[in-house]
């Protein structure tokens, strides 16, 4: 938009009807007091200002105006009658402006004079607009960055405790089969297992995260019971976490057309989340039902929950709650894996939480949905 600043409405009149006449947005003001309070609420392209205005000179206007910092790149063009000496022009050049006129303004020489302001105003725009978008890409790089650097930190960690684990208990399975402590042999045998099963999901959980990136992240599609999955995952949940008590409120009475697999690996994931980041507790509800032809399932715990904040992060590859980090082990990809599982299967995921009273970790997808969802 311009600003016409002149004291005289003939000379406002004349040049508003004729620069929107070639479709130029334009508004006027007929006082340097009213052109500032102008400036304040509203943004314009140009200015084109009257030199010799009672009150407030064109000079006095263009010098206020460069100090504020909505209109400080502005572009103003002065127009003078009486002064066209050298010395007032480059006064007005001083002030602030970018360009001088003298009256009677030549229309043609004027138009020339706006348009080629709003192309530099428009080509500064997208500069601008590139510039921007190059540091959001540059600082999007970096942090993507970071996290893979913070990632394989992690990785190498948690893949190393496992493996030093089941080197311990090796040699002390080789010391007590020297002694012929078949009990002391079972026992370290078991511990060493379940080493080894952390260690197998890790590397299970690491190829996943390649296949999604890669597309090749592959379904099994067809019907199973949900119930008796549900059951299943219960059963084993409570072998390997007898502390716990997982109560089942609902059913679904229904089959499922979807991979049973990746199903019980969401399934899972959630229960093991819960139990993990719920320390002083025994209780975890797993809620199922069925409306409209959608599953829902959500697991609820009354664990240490999360900040607003940190919600709309925790499906995010990578993370996690940092001021967690340090008590709990995991990669940060079980989410995010789980997240792409149900958006192949055309549900949604998601989570309520109130920090340090717990969280529900849900999904919805449809009972009988025949096609990939692979996009």
């Amino acid at each position: 938009m311009i600003l016409i600043v002149d004291d005289t409405p003939e000379n406002l009149i004349s040049l508003k009807k004729v620069l929107e006449k070639h479709d130029f947005e334009v508004d006027t003001a007929s006082s340097g007091e009213e052109a500032l309070k102008k400036v304040l609420k509203n943004s314009y392209v140009l200015i084109i200002l009257d030199v010799q205005m009672p009150g407030m000179d064109g000079f006095e206007v263009a010098e206020a105006i460069s100090g504020y910092s909505k209109a400080k790149d502005t572009a103003i063009i002065f127009l003078s009658a009486a002064n066209t000496e050298f010395r007032f022009i480059a006064k007005g050049y001083s002030s602030g402006g970018l360009d001088y006129i003298t009256k009677p303004v030549d229309i043609n020489i004027l138009l020339l004079k706006v348009k080629t302001f709003y192309r530099i105003y428009d080509q500064n725009r997208k500069l601008n607009e590139m510039q921007k978008s190059l540091i959001e890409e540059i600082e999007f790089r970096k942090e993507a960055e970071r996290k893979k650097d913070e990632f394989i930190s992690i990785a190498s960690h948690e893949l190393k405790t496992p493996l030093t684990s089941v080197k311990g208990y090796v040699q002390l399975l080789e010391r007590s089969a020297k002694k012929g402590d078949h009990v002391t042999v079972q026992k370290h045998l078991e511990k060493a297992q379940l080493q080894l099963e952390k260690l197998n999901n890790l590397i299970a959980d690491l190829l996943d995260i390649s296949k999604i990136e890669s597309g090749k992240l592959k379904f099994n599609k067809q019907d199973f019971q949900i119930d008796t999955l549900i059951d299943n995952v219960i059963e084993i949940m409570h072998q390997s976490n007898p502390e716990f008590t997982i109560i089942k409120k609902g059913s679904a009475h229904c089959s499922i057309y979807g991979d049973e697999m990746r199903i019980e690996q969401v399934i899972v994931n959630f229960l093991t989340n819960a139990i993990k980041y719920s320390p002083g507790t025994d209780t975890i509800e797993l809620q199922v039902s069925v409306k409209d032809d959608q599953l829902y399932i959500g697991v609820k715990d009354s664990g240490i929950g999360m900040l607003p904040e940190q919600l709309n992060h925790v499906f995010d590859k990578f993370y996690r709650v940092e001021e967690t980090s340090q008590r709990f082990q995991g990669l940060g990809i079980g989410l995010y894996i789980s997240a792409e599982i149900i958006r192949r299967h055309g549900g949604q995921i998601g989570v309520n939480s109130e920090y340090g009273k717990g969280s529900t970790f849900y999904f919805f997808m449809p009972i009988n949905l025949q096609t990939d969802s692979s996009l």
